[in-house]
């Protein structure tokens, strides 16, 4: 089979990508070199969605931006997704960070961002009791929001999947041959032929573009992050900045929309496999922090995570545009931050793009936009919740007590595009094992209902594909 669209690479922009062409009758399949859909940028960054005041006027990030933001609340509803437009602040400390917060103000403007204000110490104080003394002055913006990037990205895939398109992990492109009015496209051991190519491989999307012979150079940026207990996912209301450097938007304190607390990000350049924390990162995350606020309780962390940024060295704006040697190919380079929140908008423009190069558009009259989270349970009233476990016991069965989990959510997850194979997989899906015990109770019993499902050894279940295993064999 000749497919329409090949889609290499199962991030954010990838999936809702995917899911934007199942909007029309073509054939659309997904190629993720790792074991399950965001498993790269999309599984470890922020979770903002950024008001758009940051990127320069008239840049693509500006315009995308803004788009992005706008529509995101729409897209979460259809796709079943934890967002909150909870507002932020960026923080100024003395005379010339007031400057640049008016400065930011004025961008924001240009850029066609609603709700934005320069208010006084006192003034985020008020909003925000929680901040230090030594704030001068913020910028408030009312138009940002947070969301969990990887039930996003797991929901676009989803419903992609659930409208038509295919899914392959564990598929890594290592070439690429134009034939005739196609491409194949092979990982050394199996092919896969398609008429167009979307270039969504995030950090290996210049390895991608080598292959069709365009040259770009993309730089991994470690980003090291601190997660808090949900004790303390009420500190603050609104995502919190510092006046932005040249590294980036700098360390934040955020809710999440689970209800945790999250500081982060550093910013250091580093090889693109390198996912470590380090003493150096963590120590420097906590003393950034603190100067937005000296009321964090460092003894209730449960975890810190690295995530990935990339960054491409020939432009500090978002490439996308049709190859200059493989005109069926559409390259999406260098979607570093605000990538998440220009997700939806990137989509749309991809496949403007595809359709100005020639790819027919003729609409689904079948597509269906809505898909049902595997992690709804937990929003269902007391009765509502009754009434699923009188029809399946398995939800009244609990698996992760940190997170309030149960063996239902879990089969749900392992049964739902796109399928979970894996701890970490479930794990993405439904929150268990992503409590205070990190998993320490409840990842025995996940193993065992993934082996059950899939119908293999416990000793071949991973912890996130590859040679992850868990166990290495039995007692007798």
């Amino acid at each position: 089979m000749i497919f329409d669209v090949a889609v290499i690479g199962g991030g954010v922009v990838g999936g809702l990508t995917a899911r934007e062409l199942t909007r029309y009758k073509l054939s659309v399949i997904i190629l993720e070199k790792a074991d399950d859909v965001a498993g790269g940028a999309s599984r470890a960054n922020s979770a903002i969605v950024h008001g758009g005041f940051d990127p320069l006027p008239g840049t693509l990030k500006a315009k995308l931006n803004a788009k992005g933001t706008a529509m995101m609340a729409k897209l979460a509803e259809e796709l079943d997704v934890h967002y909150r437009n909870n507002g932020s602040m960026v923080l100024a400390f003395g005379d010339e960070q007031d400057e640049k917060v008016r400065e930011l103000y004025d961008r924001g403007i240009k850029n066609g961002i609603p709700g934005l204000s320069v208010i006084s110490g006192d003034e985020a104080r008020r909003l925000e009791p929680a901040l230090s003394d030594t704030v001068t002055s913020a910028l408030l913006c009312t138009s940002s929001g947070i969301v969990c990037p990887y039930d996003l990205n797991i929901a676009a895939v989803g419903n992609a999947m659930d409208n038509g398109a295919q899914l392959k992990c564990n598929f890594e492109v290592t070439d690429i041959k134009s034939v005739g009015d196609h491409y194949v496209i092979t990982n050394g051991q199996e092919r896969v032929e398609a008429r167009y190519i979307v270039n969504a491989a995030g950090l290996y999307c210049d390895t991608i573009a080598a292959m069709l012979g365009d040259k770009y150079t993309i730089t991994a940026k470690k980003g090291e992050y601190m997660l808090f207990d949900r004790s303390e996912g009420d500190m603050v209301d609104r995502t919190i900045f510092q006046v932005p450097t040249k590294a980036g938007k700098g360390i934040l304190i955020t809710p999440t929309v689970d209800g945790n607390l999250l500081i982060g990000p550093t910013s250091e350049k580093t090889d693109k496999d390198d996912c470590s924390t380090t003493l150096d990162g963590l120590d420097l995350t906590k003393a950034t922090a603190l100067k937005s606020s000296g009321k964090l309780n460092f003894r209730k962390i449960i975890t810190s995570f690295c995530g990935l940024r990339s960054a491409c060295e020939e432009s500090e704006d978002f490439i996308i545009r049709m190859s200059d040697n493989s005109p069926r190919c559409l390259e999406l380079i260098g979607i570093d931050s605000p990538g998440l929140s220009s997700s939806p908008a990137i989509a749309l423009y991809a496949v403007e793009l595809l359709s100005e190069a020639g790819l027919v558009l003729e609409r689904n009259e079948e597509f269906v936009p809505t898909r049902v989270s595997a992690r709804r349970f937990e929003k269902l009233s007391a009765d509502e919740k009754n009434a699923i476990i009188a029809k399946d016991p398995a939800f009244g069965h609990l698996v992760c007590r940190c997170e309030t989990i149960t063996e239902g959510e879990i089969l749900q997850a392992i049964r739902q595009n796109p399928p979970a194979r894996s701890l970490d997989a479930v794990k993405r899906r439904t929150r268990a094992g992503m409590g205070r015990c990190q998993g320490g109770f409840c990842s025995p019993f996940v193993t065992e209902l993934i082996a059950k499902e899939l119908g293999i050894p416990e000793t071949d279940v991973t912890k996130f594909g590859g040679n992850s295993k868990l166990l290495v064999g039995k007692t007798k």
